[in-house]
């Protein structure tokens, strides 16, 4: 058989080898992916469960420190893990591994202690302390802690939503109007300060001494007229009480995006309009 006879099978068997190797590879790839998938996922959860979670605030009980729309990270390891730190908030220990207690004046991400629903309050009084409510004055152990006068809080009017009270709708140079709420600059014992806001004197303003008991905090709001938290029972969807330390899930940390509500998804140009560039990345 001469050389021009063997060209012909040679070149049939080309196209035969290179089909044969095509399936192998693409499954390969798919396995490449799924194992990809699988290692993202796992990240993913050891990263929410051991170093950060997110947090979006929903309502303004934390002004002017945080408002509506702002997106935030707790760190989980500051007070050590427990079943609040869970992702989907599954229990597999009791107590928090290894033990820890948030300082007065952090802002903690916290379980409901009846519907386990996610809250932000700051912490005011450790197990130990006496706290009270005196005509809207703080008090701890006794002593009124220190509550100073300070520039209003200025607040763009969204359009779908006033003031908290009329008499706080202020009309800018520009034409504009805000709400301008009352605000003081509180400083804890141990030398943390924040501010608040204080609209007048209501209800929850003066209240019964209350001794935290081991193993619970007691929270407050900045916005001290406008925040369910440990000056009420804990009802589901209200009042916090003393919340169980266990129920903490993390301290926040910092935003990492705000919005103030304007965004359309038809209007891809409002998803930076509507972005509060100055408040993202602050801390606490």
């Amino acid at each position: 058989m001469s050389d021009t006879d063997t060209l012909p099978a040679a070149a049939a068997s080309a196209p035969a080898a290179a089909h044969g190797n095509a399936k192998p590879q693409k499954e390969k790839k798919e396995d490449n992916f799924f194992v990809f998938l699988i290692k993202l996922i796992v990240v993913v959860v050891l990263f929410r469960t051991f170093v950060f979670t997110s947090f979006v605030i929903p309502s303004g009980s934390m002004m002017p420190r945080l408002l509506v729309g702002d997106y935030l990270f707790a760190a989980k390891w500051p007070y050590g893990y427990s079943q609040a730190s869970m992702p989907f908030d599954i229990k597999l220990w009791n107590g928090r591994i290894p033990g820890g207690v948030p300082k007065q004046g952090d802002v903690i991400i916290f379980r409901h202690p009846v519907d386990r629903a996610d809250y932000v309050k700051r912490v005011i009084g450790l197990p130990g302390d006496q706290v009270q409510m005196v005509g809207g004055v703080l008090q701890i152990n006794g002593q009124a802690v220190p509550k100073k006068r300070v520039a209003d809080f200025k607040l763009p009017i969204a359009p779908t939503q006033g003031c908290k009270d009329v008499r706080f709708t202020q009309r800018q140079p520009d034409g504009s109007f805000v709400c301008a709420y009352p605000q003081f600059l509180e400083t804890l014992p141990n030398g943390k300060t924040y501010n608040v806001l204080d609209y007048g004197l209501y209800p929850q303003d003066t209240t019964e001494p209350v001794t935290v008991p081991e193993g619970r905090l007691f929270v407050m709001g900045d916005n001290r007229d406008d925040s369910l938290d440990s000056r009420f029972p804990p009802v589901a969807k209200e009042g916090v009480g003393l919340v169980p330390i266990d129920n903490v899930a993390g301290r926040a940390s910092f935003m990492f995006f705000s919005t103030d509500g304007s965004a359309e998804w038809l209007k891809p140009w409002t998803w930076f309009t509507a972005a509060r560039w100055s408040r993202i990345g602050k801390g606490f």
